[in-house]
């Protein structure tokens, strides 16, 4: 491989050596060719002779040069075609000689490209590494443009976390004066973030903080997660996080001092130090409502604030607060009213006086709604996320707003919108220009536990069905003790409102061995789901269910008997579910309350007649400057069988060993002739706790304890007493190892019945999914 101009030119310290070209200023040739005082005389050619181009035209060069045939030129004339020539970035070197009264233009075009290759790149694909590069096949090659597009794989490798790659450019001479460009890379090792520290904290420790940040300290999966590859930009981001991190929890004052990366000797890793500045906490004082409109009743607008005096200050309230109120105008019909918090400080007892000013802003009105870029969702879809409509009054929050729900779509990588004017001075036009991603996904995995044992799955899922923002999703799933299949179809903007469409159905068998008997199960349920406040959202479901049990082994329960001599059985039900969660949209960071209640009344045709009702409440909130986190459920439920029917297997409550840790999965409740047979009443009670092990953070490794208790209980028919369908209290405690790793986290429990019944079925050792309520 010959380098190009017998130069060699290297990437390393973000530079390029310059390429030596051959070239001979005017003024050494006129040194040469001409006595000194030729600066001084006027030359006149006959004629000029252009040599050395093959795909330049000489009238080409000539129109560069501009100097005609019988033109009286200086030597600075002569000296400005030859920088003109040079300048047009089609040579590699220019000579001219005057020759009496002929013109000598000696040129040596550049090379075409043949071919462009990049050779020791694994980490970053070729496609992505040519999108970039400005040099392209059969054009003209740039020593200059070959050196930038060289800088450009440096800092795609830089962005990657990989500081000590090298690039180098070389060519390969091919005939025809044509060459090719090859990048030969040297990735070299990720640099990596050994340590992430702070300097200044006081009211978190160092380990929160660190769940804070985008940036981790280097783990055991460093091959598997580049959160900890070290990026600049990172580091500016990681900076706003952590501040909004201690708005939100009071710190008015907070601010990062700087931020020190070191390079560690072994240039493998940086040693990344925070230097903060927490302050004091503030927390809210006097808040009140001041009205510059006479039709605005400030005390109906005080009543409306959720922003309580003694409350920790943060600027997530006074958001809220403001959008309170704004609502509160438009249902008033206050049209253009602006709310201006004015904030009030007080060192001396460390809080802030709010004042929300109502005032009248700008008659300006919404023209209309552009939208650019959405090759494949339909502008309906991004316009149902705006609650305004072209003739509305403009406000600027609800358009921020508004914003922030097209991003939540996750159908866009990028998504912004802007206000301009319109037609006129009282008109806006807001642009939303979107990119688009993909939103399909295919999934196939494997699974072990010990409930159902090995398991192969295999899924689909596409969140923006043919454009519509529409989900549908399918799901097998094949185990040893049982196959299902699922499919569901969700439109979340039905009639163009914010009304969820859903349907589901479902298909669920069990055919095991070990099983006394199997069961079959086939359902088909609608569902409209839509918002009754901030936090809560209400659905109504209609559910239609065939149900099977068959198999039953010989000498097993007689209500197991009794079910499957009634067949398949057919259950049209009408329901709703209720949930109110503040955990994600709370005010408080810290903490959050969710509250599940539903109920199914089946009785609409069909076999089963019943009314079913569950209820779940939990909380959690963060305690000991944030490092251990408190959590505590309640939850139950009730089925109340009607008329003559009687419950079947299928339609009790069984027992999960997620709800009751400690309990295989249906091994508690009423029970008779070697099965446990569900109860028509469930309830629980959990307690639990998750912190730090003192291990370093990078290991991902924490602990946890938990105490559990309830239990199932009661039966339709107790064959005449024969069965125990009493409640009896489990309780158990245990201790949980959580581990996150990249295939999601795993929380092994380790368990201990404080209380059982004799033919409870206890598990000491269970390894699940971590999940919460």
């Amino acid at each position: 491989m010959s380098s190009y101009f017998k130069t060699r030119k290297t990437v390393k310290a973000g530079r390029i050596l310059p390429a030596t070209v051959g070239f001979f200023l005017l003024t050494s040739a006129a040194s040469v060719v001409v006595p000194d005082v030729a600066f001084a005389q006027q030359y006149r050619f006959n004629s000029v002779d252009v040599t050395g181009n093959q795909r330049i035209e000489g009238a080409t060069i000539l129109t560069y040069a501009g100097i005609a045939r019988g033109e009286s030129v200086s030597a600075a004339r002569l000296n400005d075609a030859y920088q003109r020539i040079l300048a047009s970035g089609l040579f590699e070197s220019v000579e001219i000689e005057p020759r009496g009264s002929q013109l000598v233009i000696k040129v040596v075009e550049f090379p075409t490209i043949n071919r462009i290759s990049i050779e020791g790149n694994r980490r970053l694909k070729d496609g992505d590494l040519m999108a970039a590069l400005q040099s392209q096949p059969r054009r003209v090659f740039s020593a200059s443009v070959a050196e930038a597009d060289a800088q450009t794989i440096t800092e795609a490798y830089s962005a990657a976390g990989r500081l000590a790659a090298t690039v180098e450019p070389r060519i390969i001479r091919r005939s025809n004066n044509r060459v090719d460009l090859v990048f030969e890379i040297t990735e070299g090792r990720v640099v990596e973030v050994e340590r992430l520290s702070f300097v200044g904290n006081r009211a978190f420790s160092e380990r929160r903080l660190r769940r804070v940040l985008e940036t981790k300290q280097a783990g055991f999966f460093r091959e598997l997660i580049r959160a900890d590859s070290f990026i600049a930009d990172r580091i500016e981001f990681d900076k706003q996080v952590l501040r909004d991190f201690y708005l939100s929890r009071g710190y008015v004052d907070f601010e990062t001092l700087s931020v020190n990366s070191e390079l560690v000797r072994a240039r493998d890793g940086f040693l990344v130090t925070f230097n903060v500045r927490e302050g004091q906490q503030f927390r809210v004082g006097e808040v009140t409502v001041v009205s510059d409109l006479e039709e605005a009743d400030p005390d109906l607008f005080l009543d409306e604030t959720r922003m309580k005096s003694g409350a920790v200050y943060a600027p997530a309230l006074i958001e809220e607060n403001i959008a309170r109120l704004e609502r509160l105008a438009i249902r008033e019909e206050i049209d253009f009213v602006r709310v201006e918090p004015r904030v009030t400080r007080n060192d001396e007892d460390l809080t802030l006086d709010v004042e929300f000013v109502l005032t009248r802003g700008p008659r300006v009105f919404v023209e209309r709604i552009d939208i650019e870029g959405n090759n494949t969702t339909l502008d309906r879809v991004v316009r149902n996320r705006f609650r305004v409509v072209e003739g509305d009054p403009f406000n600027p929050r609800e358009i921020r707003e508004s914003a922030e729900r097209v991003r939540a779509l996750g159908y866009f990588s990028n998504a912004e919108v802007n206000a301009r004017e319109g037609s006129s001075a009282d008109q806006v036009v807001i642009d939303v220009d979107v990119e688009e991603q993909p939103t399909g996904s295919l999934s196939f995995g494997a699974s072990y536990s010990a409930d159902s044992g090995a398991a192969f799955t295999i899924g689909f899922s596409e969140r923006n069905f043919l454009g519509r923002g529409q989900t549908i999703a399918v799901d097998l799933n094949t185990a040893s003790s049982s196959q299902s299949g699922t499919f569901r179809f969700v439109e979340p903007n039905l009639l163009g409102r914010d009304l969820a469409f859903g349907l589901n159905l479902g298909y669920v068998t069990t055919d095991s061995d070990n099983s006394t008997f199997d069961t079959r199960r086939i359902n088909l349920s609608p569902s409209l789901t839509f918002p009754v406040s901030q936090n809560g959202r209400l659905q109504v479901y209609y559910s239609l269910e065939q149900n099977k049990i068959f198999d039953v082994a010989a000498g097993r329960s007689q209500l197991l008997i009794n079910d499957q001599a009634a067949g398949a059985q057919i259950t049209s039900a009408i329901g709703y579910n209720y949930s109110f969660d503040t955990r994600r949209t709370g005010l408080n960071p810290d903490a959050g309350v969710v509250l599940r209640f539903g109920q199914e009344y089946a009785g609409l045709g069909g076999d089963a007649k019943y009314i079913r009702t569950t209820a779940l409440l939990g909380a959690e909130t963060k305690i000991w400057n944030n490092d251990v986190t408190v959590r505590g459920i309640l939850e139950g439920g009730a089925h109340h069988s009607l008329g003559n029917t009687n419950s079947t297997v299928l339609d009790r409550f069984s027992h999960s060993s997620s709800q009751l840790r400690g309990f295989s999965s249906n091994g508690i409740g009423p029970f008779d002739a070697g099965d446990h047979l569900g109860g028509n009443y469930y309830a629980y009670a959990r307690l639990e706790a998750d912190f730090p092990l003192g291990l370093p953070e990078e290991y991902g490794i924490t602990g946890g304890l938990f105490l559990d208790a309830g239990s199932v209980w009661g039966l339709d028919d107790d064959l005449g007493g024969v069965i125990d369908d009493d409640f009896d209290l489990r309780a158990t405690v245990g201790f949980s190892v959580f581990w996150d790793t990249p295939l999601g986290p795993l929380r092994f429990n380790f368990s201990h019945p404080l209380q059982e019944s004799a033919n409870d079925e206890t598990r000491s050792f269970d390894l699940t999914i971590s999940t919460q309520f």
